[in-house]
This record gives structure tokens, C-alpha cells and sequence, in this order.
């Protein structure tokens, strides 16, 4: 789609993968605002201010890590975060936290959530082999920041999430 859009306009690319553009050519003003109009019709969007682009890698990075990885990292997450896109993690994480007005701790940790919540409807793993795949000490830690998250400790939202998927199945 990418490709395509540059072509439409002209413009010769050297290198594409996800997440970034690297074009033969400086962009004008005039290209960029077509560019960013033609990607937001198909659903994505045109980031142009490096701060933007880093902030888009933290995010890609933690998602990838916490629900596309079945691995434990080996190290905390600061240190992964860091080591991956190669920046000090104190700098990352003021930037992330100036422009998203969250720490990316706190991202990370409604990421860990939501990906506890999916572990659990599925129902193949139970609550301390979630617990280890999300990288939490304890059962208890899982659960205390489920609550915090959801309002809900992970064995009532397992209980009523079953009974919302009989439900949708009935329909």
C-alpha cells in the first residue's frame, strides 16, 4: 500500500519495512501532506517528527514483547526497551511519558493485562503459568495490578467471561 501511494505521487523509495520510509528523494511539503492524506484513507498514518517515530518503536516494542512473544525476556524491561532501540532508558522514558502522558511503565503493564485477559478466556494456562509467561514474581502481583486495571480480580473476570461467550454463542 505504502509502495503503491509513493508511486502515485512520483516518488522513489530505497528502503521499506514496517514502520519506515526511506525515500531517494527530500519530500515537499506539498508530498508529505498528499502522502499523509492518501495513507489515512487506508488506516495509517504518516510520522514525520522523530520524537513521533521513537515514540511509535517504544510502543511497537513493548506490544511485540508482551503479546507476540511466548519467550520471557532475560533481562527487565527497562534494560530490553533500551538495548532494542538502542537509546538510555531514562531518556525514553521521559519522552514517552512528555508525549503520552503516561509512563511506559504503566503501558506496559496495561499491555501485561490485556494479555492476561486473553490468556485467560482462552483457559490452557492457569493463573501461575499467566503469572511466569507475564513475567510477574507472584499469582498475587498478577492479581493485585489485574484489580488495579479492571476493577475485577482475574477469577471473576474468567467467570464472567465465559458466561459472556455462552452468550454470544447462543445468539
Amino acid at each position: 500500500m505504502v509502495k503503491q501511494e509513493l508511486q502515485k505521487l512520483g516518488l522513489h523509495y530505497i528502503n521499506i519495512e514496517l514502520g519506515l520510509v526511506e525515500t531517494q528523494e527530500k519530500l515537499t511539503n506539498k508530498q508529505k501532506k498528499q502522502l499523509k492524506s492518501n495513507l489515512a484513507v487506508s488506516g495509517l498514518e504518516l510520522l514525520d517528527n522523530k520524537k513521533s517515530i521513537l515514540i511509535d518503536k517504544i510502543k511497537n516494542t513493548i506490544i511485540n514483547m508482551i503479546h507476540y512473544s511466548e519467550e520471557v525476556p532475560k533481562v527487565n524491561y527497562s534494560d530490553f526497551i533500551s538495548e532494542k532501540l538502542g537509546y538510555d532508558y531514562t531518556y525514553l522514558s521521559n519522552l514517552f511519558s512528555e508525549v503520552k502522558g503516561i509512563t511506559i511503565q504503566h503501558f506496559i503493564i496495561k499491555h501485561k493485562i490485556e494479555k492476561a485477559k486473553e490468556l485467560i478466556l482462552y483457559d490452557e494456562l492457569n493463573l501461575t503459568e499467566i503469572s511466569y509467561r507475564l513475567h510477574y514474581s507472584s499469582v498475587a502481583h498478577l492479581s493485585n495490578q489485574f484489580k488495579k486495571i479492571t476493577g475485577h480480580s482475574p477469577s471473576y473476570f474468567k467467570k464472567t467471561g465465559k458466561k459472556r461467550s455462552k452468550n454470544l454463542e447462543n445468539l
